[in-house]
Parts: C-alpha cells; structure tokens; sequence
C-alpha cells in the first residue's frame, strides 16, 4: 500500500516569526526537521520535500522541489506534492508539516488506513480533527490525486484556504475521540512558529509540560 503513497514535507514558509529556519531548529537534541522525517519514513518509505528556501531544500538527502505556484501559502504545497505523486503515477500524498516534532507514526498509518477503505471507495481527503481553532490539522492530512483538479481551481481563483476545495471532494475526518488514542493533539499537531513555541516543545521533549 505504501508504494503508491508519497510521503510530503511542506516546508514552503519563509518563517517570519520564528527569525530563521525552523525546520532546523533543535528539539530534543535533533532537528525538527528530522524529527519530520523519521516520523514520515516509518509509514511511507517514498518521502519527498516541497522548499522554496535553497537551505531547508538542501537540509536533508530527501529529493526537493519549489512550489509550482508562487504564493499560494501552505495549499501551494500541496499543490505541488499532488503534481508530483500524479507524475509518478501513485494514489496520493501524505502531507505533514516541517515544524511539528511530535508527529505520531501510528496516526500517520491511520490516515493511510482510512485512505483506502476495503468495503468502500476511498475517500479524496482524510485529515484528522484537532480541537484547535481551525478543528481540523490540515497539514498532517491524506490527500488523494483525485482531488488535484478542485486544489489546482482552488489555487487558480485565488482561494489559499487549506479547506478551500473541500466542498468540491469527499473528506473524511478522523474523529478527535479517535486522534487523542494517538496521543494529547496539543501535543501531536504542535507547530513551532516562534522561539516561544520551541521552548515548549523543549519541555515537552523532556517529560515537561
């Protein structure tokens, strides 16, 4: 199942708040950036980088690529990543962030899980429920090649929202009761944007609250 799964790091911000790349940022002792990807490699061996910064791109021996789009924030990504796993001939892209050092692989095989239901057709999107202010983790999220046309309109009116396209394909949440059998979402999804944000994960890495 996995072959046809690429794994995607999207890595296009510039980091304005955080003051220099965050993906290279420490956690732990190891790099936020690796953290992502060891996370990644356990579900889908098959991992690709989506980096506008020659830096973050250079960062790891994953292979790496701009976004097609210029400006279309995280949506450009993945964007990006679709075109990608479309020209590689694979089902779809499993999407996560470049700043989240506590990224659970047994969630991560969930979202794959659901991707590719045996007593149904697989759904377009699966992202899982976050109870946080947008409900949802859109960057660590399934993302099917069957939905790269609604992106890729989403994208061309100018409508940057991760949720964007959403009425125009089928989406499967994983219910938050069923994302906190993973571990503490505030945790999970926890993206460091600022030197505050890394701290916290410090503490967290450390047994910390």
């Amino acid at each position: 199942m996995t072959a046809s799964v690429l794994g995607a790091i999207i890595a296009g911000g510039r980091s304005t708040r955080y003051g220099e790349p965050k993906a290279l940022a420490t956690v732990g002792g190891e790099r936020i950036i690796d953290r992502v990807v060891h996370a990644l490699q356990n579900v889908t061996p098959d991992c690709v980088m989506i980096a506008n910064s020659p830096e973050i791109a250079c960062a790891t021996t994953l292979p790496s690529r701009p976004d097609a789009v210029a400006d279309a924030g995280a949506l450009g990504g993945i964007y990006t990543a679709l075109l990608w796993a479309r020209d590689e001939g694979r089902r779809g892209v499993l999407a996560v962030a470049c700043d989240m050092p506590f990224l659970s692989t047994s969630l991560l095989a969930e979202l794959l899980l659901r991707a590719s239901p045996l007593d149904r057709a697989g759904p377009d999107v699966v992202v899982p429920e976050s109870g946080g202010r947008r409900s949802i983790e859109p960057l660590c999220a399934w993302y099917g090649t069957s939905c790269l046309q609604a992106v890729s309109d989403a994208v061309g009116r100018g409508d940057h929202r991760m949720i964007g396209f959403h009425d125009d394909v089928r989406v499967e949440r994983v219910p938050l009761a069923d994302v906190r059998r993973f571990g503490d979402p505030g945790v999970l999804f926890l993206n460091v944007n600022t030197r505050e944000d890394r701290e916290l994960a410090e503490r967290l890495a450390s047994g910390g609250s």
